[in-house]
């Protein structure tokens, strides 16, 4: 089943973007009298047929809808971007395969990049999305720093967890996590979190938790606090 994108859609006659439209005629040499499945990534799933075929702006007939079924649990990502914008949407595109639902960009003391430009990993959302079949689009935020973040008063109904390597760790995330909950992980930079950023979290009710083992880039971090947050609620 091809899954396609947009945002906007109008009842009972919609359109699609050119990238869209292109993609569904010329590559995929789909036709006038198709059937195809539409979102506007806000978990409503249209039942289409196309109308007009046209590569620049095909245009489709609803024929039904229905709403797509939301997690019991919600996972906010907050990680300091990597040096490689390639290594971070990476991350991005595989988290968004797995499921995850809001990913927050953060300054810390030794981030490698204090900025990225979000489009480019909200087009890999969107991309991801289509191709594992989601129908809920994550949501991106701009860069924030860490201190803001761990004051905002908007996650004190979430589980907060703060991610760092430390030998001494005896609680794991997956131990420390309760299933059907709205989680948030910090997860720092190559250089870590430093010892003032952890004892700020760790006062404002952040439980300093491991990843396991081994030492992780961060961009496996992130996908690994995912994962395991899927794995605790499945």
């Amino acid at each position: 089943m091809q899954l396609f994108f947009q945002e906007n859609i109008s009842e009972p006659i919609s359109s699609l973007s050119e990238e869209e439209s292109k993609h569904l005629i010329r590559v995929l040499r789909k036709k006038q009298g198709d059937s195809i499945q539409l979102t506007d990534g806000q978990g409503t799933i249209y039942e289409t047929v196309i109308l007009d075929a046209n590569p620049k702006r095909a245009t489709l007939k609803i024929l039904s809808k229905k709403q797509a079924l939301q997690d019991p649990f919600y996972i906010h990502l907050a990680i300091a971007p990597t040096k490689s914008p390639d290594r971070m949407e990476w991350m991005v595109e595989k988290i968004t395969e797995i499921g995850f639902h809001e990913l927050t960009l953060i300054e810390t003391n030794n981030s490698e990049r204090s900025f990225l430009k979000t489009d480019r990993l909200i087009k890999k959302i969107i991309s991801a999305c289509k191709q594992s079949l989601k129908f809920h689009r994550p949501k991106v935020n701009e860069t924030r720093k860490l201190n803001d973040l761990i004051k905002d008063k908007e996650f004190t109904d979430f589980q907060k967890f703060i991610a760092y390597v430390d030998e001494n760790h005896t609680n794991h995330l997956f131990d420390l996590a309760t299933p059907k909950s709205n989680y948030l992980v910090l997860i720092g930079p190559e250089g870590d979190f430093d010892s003032t950023e952890i004892k700020f979290a760790i006062e404002a009710n952040f439980s300093p938790v491991s990843l396991g083992n081994s030492r992780l880039r961060t961009e496996t971090a992130g996908l690994a606090a995912v994962q395991m947050l899927q794995v605790l609620n499945r």
